[in-house]
């Protein structure tokens, strides 16, 4: 999924950030992709699990990642 929306190495990631990795995911997938998925991407820029997060750091990243990924209009 990741490589499908242009983000192929870890350099990649950790430039876009999860919580945009996520969004543009969202974007191209669909609502199949949840909020696991943004915990698991900020749990591998950060070297952690997902299950290892608070409430407040998932709750925080959520807020990050809200709304819809503005593509502009053609």
């Amino acid at each position: 999924m990741l490589a499908a929306v242009g983000i192929e190495t870890a350099d990649d990631l950790r430039e876009v950030g999860a919580a945009m990795a996520y969004r543009m995911m969202r974007h191209r997938f669909g609502p199949g992709v949840n909020r696991l998925a943004l915990w698991a991407l900020a749990g591998a820029l950060q070297d952690r699990h997902w299950t290892s997060f608070t409430d407040a750091e998932k709750a925080a990243l959520d807020a990050d990642a809200s709304g819809d990924l503005d593509v502009g209009t053609a």
